[in-house]
């Protein structure tokens, strides 16, 4: 590296200015001025600004600086790196001792063997994590591969759940640089860049990318504009890999870290009868395959878990052999006509019973496939799982919280429509997707809130709630094309913020296609229907809907959405019974409440429609019916003007 001299601001303090005249040199020993030109710093609204840069030496910086705050200051080019420990709280409460030891390893090495060969610097280390300066972005990456290289290294042969685990944020940009830190944008970018990365990844900015050579230097991903925490603007980003033939990162999170798995034990009987296994056998295999219908849980097959049939083993057994987090098992009894089984359902970690129930029905109805025990049983299980996941996510510490934990949470709280549980929702989510998981499902549920926001008159700036809801779909689809979630809500954006009918029905189609099961598409597809006043295809869609989630835990919006399609359809007997059922379930719902007074004003009941109407406003306030219109899908179409007229008559102001 060439030594060069150090600039010093002639009048405020701060970074360079763009023009290099604004700069007067500091003399140092045998030392020549070598400008470097215009680069790209940060500024305060997170854009870039071109900014006078040299090559970095030695600095010293006297004059109006010090005379103005009574501190040295030096600036100067470096390139920053964060380093931090994946999940760093649960590792050490499970293992403190070793923990910390093999961290303090790792951070000996990278003193002692990776920063001299790299020209970088230990600014400090920072209990579980470690940020570092180098003279160049070439020396920051090659560091950075050759610390990962070391911690990959230290964790051969550790099971996955006891490996350290490294994420990094690098960016380069003037800091000022004191012997033992460094402050800056360019250290807060890095930061920010570390959290959009996944356990074992490397983000960095586009400044830093500029300064690699692909397939040279390293292997180089563009994660386009990504939001981060505080900045207005989105931060171009890149993931990096060492260079070589194979892709850069895989995917660092699949898709059953989203989701807790569950194993169901062949259900056990007392009866020493060699045959009599066989009912518990089918009884389980019926609850594997309705429990494997829910998106919210990840199910082992049944040939691993018939493995257990008739061996005395505990949970911690099961657990370690499958993997599993919940375990449900139970003992039946017969006779020629009945079973009767007593289950229960345990956190495999814990030990703890989260519930148990027993339950009755004919033998001959679960050998001919009816569904009555079963699919009560399973929608029981179901419930206790996302309580029992809703009330860690409340209990603990956001950052302790396994990612299925942060979902399944986000999305009830979401569902309740309460406004604080709402807001809760969100930071859940945004926990989620700070942790740098690159799977789809949380940007699509995340722009799935914004819509129910805006929906519930809870938005402050409906406008930016449509941006940020379109911009978490675009993420998502960008994941995975693919995903029937991601296309659904994208159409679901479409139809109820951008009103873009044509889009959404083709998003529809597609998520269709993608999954032809998938609820979610069907009940927004006949929405659609709906607000285009084309009831019996919205009728048969969202009918469609209902059947596949017979036992969905926010069967309430269903409901509601169903009661709308029939309101398209003039089905307004229908259309009450759907409202007044969800809202049984969910009192919360302004929509519903909308669609319950249309359809009791319909259906003669004038006095009892206006008492519906006085509810809705107590929930949306500021609702009128120009602002419905405003907001509407249908209100381009008949069906939409005649739904705001009864609003009028019901009693919401114009």
């Amino acid at each position: 590296m060439i030594a060069t001299s150090a600039y010093q601001p002639a009048a405020s303090p701060g970074p360079p200015s763009p023009n290099a005249r604004d700069f007067e040199p500091v003399a140092t020993e045998r030392r020549i001025l070598r400008p470097r030109g215009n680069c790209y710093g940060s500024s305060p609204s997170g854009r870039h600004r071109p900014v006078a840069v040299c090559a970095w030496g030695p600095l010293t910086s006297t004059g109006q600086n010090e005379r103005q705050h009574g501190h040295h200051v030096a600036w100067a080019n470096r390139a920053v790196l964060l380093a931090d420990m994946v999940e760093s709280v649960r590792l050490i409460e499970e293992d403190e001792v070793n923990v910390i030891s093999r961290w303090l390893n790792l951070v000996d090495h990278v003193k002692s063997n990776v920063l001299p060969q790299c020209n970088g610097r230990m600014v400090k280390s920072l209990g579980d994590g470690m940020l570092l300066d180098f003279d160049d972005v070439r020396s920051a990456v090659s560091a950075a591969f050759a610390i990962q290289h070391a911690s990959n290294r230290s964790n051969s042969g550790l099971p996955p759940e006891k490996q350290i685990l490294l994420r990094m944020g690098m960016e380069v940009s003037d800091v000022i640089v004191e012997p033992d830190d460094v402050h800056g944008r360019g250290v807060n970018l890095a930061a920010r860049l570390m959290a959009l990365a996944g356990p074992g990844e490397i983000v960095i900015s586009a400044h830093a990318r500029d300064q690699l050579t692909p397939n040279l230097d390293a292997d180089v991903e563009d994660l386009g504009d990504c939001f981060v925490r505080h900045l207005s603007q989105p931060v171009r980003a890149y993931r990096i890999g060492p260079a070589g033939p194979r892709p850069v990162v895989k995917t660092s999170v699949s898709f059953d870290d989203l989701a807790p798995t569950i194993a169901v034990v062949p259900f056990a009987t007392h009866h020493r009868a060699a045959d009599q296994h066989v009912i518990g056998e089918a009884l389980a295999e019926e609850v594997i395959r309705a429990l494997s219908h829910s998106p919210d849980l990840s199910v082992i097959s049944r040939l691993s878990t018939t493995a257990f049939r008739g061996r005395e083993v505990t949970l911690a057994e099961i657990s370690a052999h499958l993997n599993a987090d919940y375990v449900l098992s139970g003992v039946y009894r017969t006779d020629d006509q009945r079973i009767t089984l007593d289950v229960e359902l345990a956190e495999a970690k814990s030990g703890r019973i989260l519930w148990t129930s027993r339950l009755s029905d004919h033998v001959a109805s679960i050998l001919g496939g009816e569904q009555e025990l079963v699919g009560r049983l399973v929608a029981e299980v179901a419930s206790a799982v996302v309580t029992r996941e809703l009330q860690r996510s409340k209990l603990q510490p956001l950052p302790t919280l396994r990612s299925y934990t942060l979902l399944m949470g986000a999305i009830a709280l979401m569902h309740r429509l309460s406004l604080r549980d709402f807001e809760e929702a969100r930071q859940l989510l945004q926990t989620l997707i700070d942790r740098g998981i690159r799977q789809p499902i949380p940007y699509a549920w995340l722009a799935n809130w914004h819509v129910l926001r805006v929906q519930q008159g809870w938005s402050t700036d409906e406008r930016q709630d449509t941006y940020l809801a379109l911009d978490a779909t675009k993420r998502a689809l960008d994941l995975d094309p693919d995903c029937s979630l991601a296309l659904a809500i994208d159409g679901f954006v479409h139809t109820n913020l951008l009103k873009k009918l044509d889009v959404a029905e083709e998003r529809y189609n597609q998520a269709i296609v993608a999954n032809p099961s998938n609820p979610l598409a069907w009940l927004l597809k006949g929405t659609l229907h709906a607000f285009k006043g084309e009831g019996p295809q919205a009728v048969d869609n969202t009918q469609r809907a209902l059947k596949l989630t017979p036992l969905d835990p926010h069967r309430y919006f269903y409901d509601s959405l169903a009661a709308t399609a029939c309101i398209a359809a003039n089905k307004y007997d229908q259309a009450l019974e759907l409202a007044q059922r969800s809202l049984r379930a969910n009192r919360k719902h302004t929509s519903t409440l909308r669609v319950m007074a249309v359809a009791q004003w319909q259906l003669g009941q004038h006095d009892v429609a206006r008492q519906t109407t006085q509810e809705l406003l107590r929930l949306d306030p500021n609702l009128t019916v120009s602002r419905w219109l405003e907001r509407a899908p249908s209100a381009a179409y008949e069906v939409g003007r005649a739904f705001a007229n009864v609003l009028r008559q019901v009693g919401v102001p114009d």
